[in-house]
């Protein structure tokens, strides 16, 4: 069975950059006058904006206006790119899977949590050019990863069926997303442990990934 498309998360699967994350998300915590524990900040991993803002300040016992969190947002934001333009690190085996699937010729799409604003400076590492399609975490009307409109979003916009992609993630909620949309997804875990289940194949590390490892996951 053919590969029509390879569909790629980026936080944790392409960059190491969760643990770039951590920075503006502890300090923002500080700043509201607690501190976030390991287990929500696990929570939030593969997240979008929205839902990490809310687990925040449910963290510190805070409910906070509309304002309150568009602020919030925003300042993470700002301190995340930041610390991004600081250098971005890959994950092992990333950059040459990457060429190494787009040297093949197969449509690639990035679909992230991260919105756009944070993405472009991300694809300054990246690479623009690799990727047909980018779906970022504000493109998606608030439907974001868990659920399956990110990916069913990048497959029609290159034309192809979700069912006949392949998925590269690496968090529960980015698998979850990539499964519900019909794609076969190779899991790489990066800071958090994803469970077994229906169309996930593991592998350690992107390390000697290219377009025949991956259409051999769906046969």
């Amino acid at each position: 069975m053919s590969v029509e498309a390879v569909l790629w998360d980026m936080d944790g699967t392409l960059l190491d950059s969760e643990k770039l994350w951590d920075v503006p998300l502890y300090e923002f915590a500080e700043k509201l006058g607690g501190t976030l524990s390991l287990e929500t900040r696990q929570a939030m991993v593969g997240s979008n904006v929205p839902t990490t803002m809310a687990l925040l300040f449910a963290e510190v016992g805070l409910t906070p206006t509309e304002e309150e969190t568009a602020d919030g947002a925003a300042w993470i934001l700002r301190r995340t790119e930041e610390v991004f333009r600081a250098g971005l690190p890959w994950r092992p085996g990333a950059q040459d899977a990457l060429r190494a699937v787009r040297a093949s010729g197969v449509p690639m799409a990035l679909v992230t949590s991260t919105e756009r604003a944070l993405t472009e400076v991300a694809l300054d590492t990246i690479g623009r050019d690799l990727f047909d399609v980018t779906v970022c975490g504000d493109e998606v009307e608030g439907r974001n990863k868990p659920l399956p409109d990110p990916y069913l979003k990048a497959a029609a916009l290159l034309g192809v069926d979700a069912a006949a992609c392949i998925a590269v993630e690496d968090s529960p909620t980015g698998v979850t997303s990539a499964v519900a949309a019909g794609c076969t997804v190779l899991v790489v875990p990066c800071d958090v442990p994803v469970p077994p289940g229906e169309r996930r194949i593991f592998r350690d590390s992107l390390v000697g990934v290219d377009l025949p490892t991956l259409t051999a996951l769906r046969t």
